[in-house]
């Protein structure tokens, strides 16, 4: 969103350009806040955390927060699934925000190890799915929209992955899933992750290391960038 003063008499124009970088090299939370500022045309509360687990989005946040979870072990104000939402109210939230699992077994055990829980490695990513987490979307985007309000965000945090040997990209499902659900994606971050690149757990290197994931914005309007009587 690119927002200008008009251009006063004498012809010199006063800006309040204020530029929202499309690479992020902090932190989630950070990322979340400037986005509000950024982009909301509503008031983003309340928010709506549909896979709230842990909470560490919101370490040190003031923000009206509901919580949920399909997991009752992290005590969410709602316990369900994200793509049923029962007990959620429609045309209700600012802003919906979504952070699904972003990997799959990959043939590993299904014991719950912690990085399966964190990164959702116990959720079926087989065969009949072809290996990808994409199916997880559809019914998810039909209740973030009936729950955000006209003009309210979905921020949507989508990591692509190598499962069976193949490269999936989840981010392009995403945004074509999202814009088939009635949804207007407005913008792509990248949010650049910090880490060794070298891992024990492999012998050789076929694809490239992810080091990088997307926060997609995406808003219930038609349109996405507010309108500007003064826009120039």
């Amino acid at each position: 969103m690119e927002t200008f003063k008009s251009v006063p008499a004498n012809g010199n124009r006063a800006l309040t350009y204020r530029p929202l970088s499309s690479v992020w090299e902090r932190g989630d939370g950070e990322l979340l806040e400037a986005a509000f500022n950024f982009y909301c045309v509503i008031p983003p509360e309340p928010i709506l955390d549909s896979t709230y687990n842990a909470g560490r989005f919101w370490k040190g946040s003031t923000r009206e927060v509901v919580s949920m979870d399909i997991d009752p072990t992290y005590k969410p104000m709602i316990v369900g699934d994200n793509r049923e939402m029962t007990g959620v109210p429609s045309a209700h939230f600012g802003v919906v925000v979504y952070d699904p699992p972003h990997v799959g077994p990959q043939g590993r055990d299904k014991s719950c190890k912690k990085f399966d829980v964190d990164f959702g490695a116990t959720v079926e990513c087989g065969k009949r799915h072809d290996w990808n987490l994409s199916y997880l979307y559809p019914p998810f985007l039909k209740q973030a929209k009936r729950a955000l309000k006209a003009n309210g965000l979905l921020l949507a945090k989508i990591t692509d992955m190598v499962n069976n040997h193949k490269s999936k990209w989840p981010h392009v499902d995403f945004i074509r899933m999202a814009e088939e659900a009635g949804f207007t994606v407005c913008d792509l971050i990248v949010k650049v992750r910090t880490g060794p690149m070298v891992s024990s757990k492999w012998e050789n290197a076929h694809h490239a290391r992810k080091r990088h994931c997307f926060w997609i914005i995406c808003r219930n309007s038609n349109e996405c960038e507010r309108q500007l009587s003064s826009r120039k």
